[in-house]
């Protein structure tokens, strides 16, 4: 089937009282497809997600929904084709979960708004695709974060919308939430062919979710791409302006400041073995070197972001013998040696080795963090 654009903007400018604080944001999207938008707090992601969803009057530019524009859209008739979902916190007053979800057939109820028995089935239906149909007749205003949240984007989708807006839904759910929800948003992309797009602050759940990102830096949007191209290392440290602190986009994590001056531990490890110590370390602010790790060793990354100097060595190759005597170098000018993982269960000869040399030198040689000060 031929891709189905059923979301664009073209040369959009958004902002208030007339003055566009960014300019010329151009998105297509087809069915079943999910755009992100990231970047700094305040960049304008909510101004532009309030802007497409006709909250906010456009600068300038357009905003097609089903290639007709927004303005354009009889409201009844828009309600069928667009639903939103805002971060503002709802309060209806004594009405059920089932009330509230029920709220996203009333464009398909005609003037009194009496739900069918059709409208009625669609409301069961998608309380049981968001896990809710167990609160439906619970007090909406009675019910956790995680739980109002379902329903809210419940509501959305009774309304059946081609296209779903959502901002910051994963604000205040916890990770078992989150993933459930974006989960369900995953499933609506692909089996109900629904266009979504939101905004997320948590940038490695956006990477595994979205099939395009749009970075907003604030004063401008950039085009909207695949993650793959949008999430390096420097690219990310750029748009959120990191000066301290790293976010790895190997791993999809956030790694704080590496702790200030010279290595007074080395630690050994290698296949993972010494992430644990490395946060340990860098938690009580002990600054540490780290090797011979191989460049392609899933620790490698963090160790570079935490540890005062890294010994390294191409993938699957056999140190040199100058790497390992920087290694050595450096492992005898540090007080302590941590030895993170068994290295012989590792099959690292080499580590092993730089283990022997640590004791013939009388070093002191631990194998926990915890027990360093």
């Amino acid at each position: 089937m031929a891709d189905t654009v059923v979301f664009e903007t073209q040369k959009l400018s958004v902002g208030y009282r007339g003055k566009a604080l960014i300019r010329d944001i151009d998105i297509r999207l087809n069915k079943g497809q999910i755009l992100s938008l990231i970047g700094p707090n305040g960049a304008g992601k909510s101004t532009i997600l309030k802007t497409v969803t006709g909250q906010l009057t456009p600068i300038a530019g357009r905003t097609l929904i089903g290639g007709r524009d927004l303005e354009a859209w009889p409201r009844a008739e828009l309600a069928k084709k667009l639903a939103v979902v805002l971060t503002e916190r709802v309060q209806p007053e004594m009405m059920t979960c089932f009330e509230v979800a029920a709220m996203g057939r009333y464009p398909y109820t005609g003037r009194f708004g009496a739900l069918t028995a059709k409208d009625k089935a669609v409301v069961w239906d998608t309380l049981r695709r968001v896990q809710a149909d167990d609160i439906a007749d619970r007090d909406f205003g009675h019910i956790s974060d995680g739980q109002r949240q379902r329903i809210l984007l419940a509501r959305a989708l009774c309304q059946q919308p081609e296209v779903l807006v959502l901002d910051e839904p994963t604000s205040f759910l916890d990770i078992h939430n989150k993933i459930e929800l974006l989960d369900i948003l995953l499933e609506t992309a692909r089996v109900r062919q629904t266009a979504v797009i939101l905004s997320l602050h948590e940038i490695d759940l956006a990477e595994k979710l979205s099939d395009l990102i749009l970075c907003v830096r604030g004063d401008r949007a950039e085009k909207p791409d695949k993650p793959e191209r949008v999430f390096t290392d420097d690219h990310i440290r750029e748009l959120y302006g990191l000066t301290r602190g790293s976010y790895l986009v190997s791993r999809g994590s956030v790694e704080l400041v590496k702790p200030e001056g010279e290595a007074r531990v080395f630690v050994i490890g290698g296949a993972g073995s010494g992430l644990l110590a490395y946060r340990e370390l860098q938690r009580k602010r002990i600054p540490f070197a780290a090797g011979i790790l191989w460049e392609n060793d899933m620790e490698y990354e963090v160790a570079k972001a935490l540890a005062q100097t890294v010994i390294g060595c191409s993938a699957f190759q056999t140190p040199s013998d100058e790497t390992k005597e920087e290694a050595v170098r450096t492992m005898l000018s540090c007080g302590t040696v941590l030895v993170a993982g068994d290295q012989k269960e590792l099959n690292n000869k080499t580590n092993e080795w730089l283990v022997g040399i640590a004791r013939q030198n009388g070093m002191r040689i631990v194998l926990s963090a915890g027990v360093l000060r």
